[in-house]
């Protein structure tokens, strides 16, 4: 679907050899972004056939979900066959059409890794279940049971109940830090380690531009398997057996690293690659910069600062900016709202009368971090979380842990494309995968686009202004010291600075900008991204804005 507007090819990706560094990237969750061939399940095709609205957004690159061969117990990420293509996306013919109009665009193309487990259905498991000799026996992590034939460790799954599963074949029990259906590899085995860089050179030959390395902090296990301690969380706190352990063994082990240098090796083979690891846990920072230290691993990382958080402080911008203050030897950071995993921000964020702010708010506060900010498709368009009612939960977390959490369905609900369409244009099909939530087809993106007072326009005209001010892009981040409910930075660079301010409290605070900017002009607020206006004195509550020096 093209929209309105004149498609912006970036300049990032023509000028910079560090094309990632600042750049802006929009995740793709291919089985509801647009469906093409009616089944009611989102499709490569229809990545192809939404491009041109992508780029028109003015961002740098995409990243897509997996899309790789799966029996799809967890909706791609239970991965049978990492060098194939599910039927139910389409074929390679399809995924080289991404490629192709993509790099026309002038986009990047980012696609998903799992190198912590795959699905029970790879050859390389019914292979290694078979007997204990077999010549990739060591291949994912097996154990004996205790004497009393309970499991070898404590550990307990992501998605509920023990990580271990009793195999009949094997007469040992296997590791599954997620669905019983997803054995973990035994990353600290040399052929495995080959055998995923493989796979990275053959995504990377096929043209992909970079990898989002999935759960990566799970990718090796504590070889003695010693049980977790108790974290200690209260009961009212938990939503699951996984909350009540500090996850000191099974997961974040310290020869990760060690696979991440060899993983950058693989990928310095391609020049201008990029790599992003997802870091979840409690703890994430020290790990972050494990992964990312020094330029001999991964590019960047993300964790879960924003993404689960239940509303939006002052303080929780101050922390997370401090973590990253611009070290030699660190890596570099990105940032992410809302993806497919979280309930969308704006949702978590807002009340009912301030909803259509704080969507804005929320985009200018995500492009003016130092980093890669990561738009979820339909962030853009100010979507709230799909309802999804119990009887149509997909997620088999969500059914799970009903009703103590909110699950990722109403993430994954289908984009709407066109407000007044059947299945507001996502699909030609009578059902649909998840259902088309109403109240998200009235932000179709046929009705925001070319609508000037949108949060479609406004992102775009926000994303036009960034790229326009390399402070923005790729700047350091000076943070300033101020009251309790206002987080204000400075994004420096040698031809400009902006300076970043924000009020996220419920009240009005008088604030004063440093001195550089009292006379300085406004740019952007929460409100439009084509301002001249003068600094202000006071904050409005839930406001924001952008400012550079000098008058209008």
């Amino acid at each position: 679907m093209n929209a309105d507007s004149e498609v912006i090819k970036s300049p990032l990706a023509a000028s910079r050899s560090e094309w990632w560094r600042g750049a802006v990237i929009y995740q793709i969750y291919p089985r509801s972004f647009r469906d093409t061939n009616a089944d009611g399940i989102g499709d490569l095709r229809g990545i192809v056939e939404g491009l041109d609205y992508v780029a028109s957004l003015g961002v740098d690159g995409i990243w897509i979900s997996p899309f790789f061969t799966s029996p799809m117990e967890d909706f791609g990420y239970d991965i049978s066959d990492y060098y194939g293509i599910d039927p139910s996306f389409g074929d390679f013919d399809d995924f080289d059409a991404i490629i192709k109009r993509s790099h026309e665009l002038g986009l990047k193309v980012i696609i998903d890794q799992v190198y912590s487990h795959t699905s029970d259905q790879h050859a390389w498991f019914k292979e290694s279940r078979q007997d204990q000799t077999n010549a990739k026996s060591d291949w994912y992590v097996w154990a004996d049971p205790k004497p009393d034939g309970s499991p070898p460790s404590n550990w307990q799954s992501v998605f509920g109940g023990s990580a271990w599963q009793w195999d009949g074949p094997r007469r040992q029990y296997y590791l599954h830090n997620f669905l019983a259906s997803q054995p973990d590899l035994n990353v600290h085995n040399e052929e495995v380690k080959a055998a995923l860089l493989n796979v990275a050179r053959f995504w990377l030959d096929r043209g992909v531009d970079g990898f989002r390395l999935d759960a990566l902090n799970f990718s090796m296990h504590d070889p003695e398997m010693r049980d977790n301690p108790p974290s200690g969380v209260p009961m009212s706190q938990v939503t699951r057996p996984f909350d009540m352990q500090i996850k000191q063994f099974n997961q974040s082990h310290d020869d990760i690293p060690a696979f991440l240098e060899r993983i950058r090796a693989t990928i310095e083979e391609y020049p201008n690659r990029f790599t992003v690891a997802e870091v979840g846990g409690p703890d994430p920072l020290a790990e972050m910069k494990a992964f990312t230290a020094d330029g001999k691993r991964l590019d960047s990382a993300y964790n879960f600062d924003f993404l689960y958080a239940p509303d939006l402080t002052a303080e929780r911008v101050k922390q997370s900016l401090a973590n990253w203050d611009g070290t030699p030897e660190e890596g570099w950071p990105s940032w992410a709202f809302s993806n497919h995993d979280a309930p969308r921000a704006t949702t978590r964020w807002s009340g009912d009368d301030d909803y259509e702010q704080i969507a804005r708010l929320n985009m200018l506060l995500l492009l003016s971090l130092r980093g890669n900010p990561i738009i979820y498709q339909g962030e853009e368009l100010g979507l709230p979380q799909g309802h999804v009612a119990f009887a149509d939960l997909q997620d088999p977390e969500a059914i799970t842990n009903w009703p103590h959490t909110l699950g990722r369905d109403g993430a994954r609900t289908p984009m709407p494309w066109s407000a007044h369409a059947p299945q507001a244009g996502f699909s030609n099909a009578n059902r649909t995968w998840l259902k088309v939530d109403p109240a998200q087809a009235e932000r179709a993106i046929d009705l925001q686009t070319g609508e000037p007072g949108s949060v479609a326009s406004y992102t775009r005209n926000l994303l036009n202004l960034r790229r326009t001010l390399p402070a923005m892009v790729a700047g350091a981040s000076e943070l300033l010291d101020t009251p309790d409910d206002i987080v204000a930075f400075i994004r420096r660079a040698y031809d400009g600075d902006v300076l970043c301010a924000f009020n996220l409290g419920y009240e009005t605070l008088a604030w004063t900008p440093p001195s550089e900017f009292q006379s300085g002009t406004i740019i952007a607020n929460e409100a439009a991204a084509d301002l001249r206006e003068n600094t202000i004195q006071a904050m409005a509550p839930r406001s924001g804005y952008w400012a550079i020096k000098g008058d209008k």
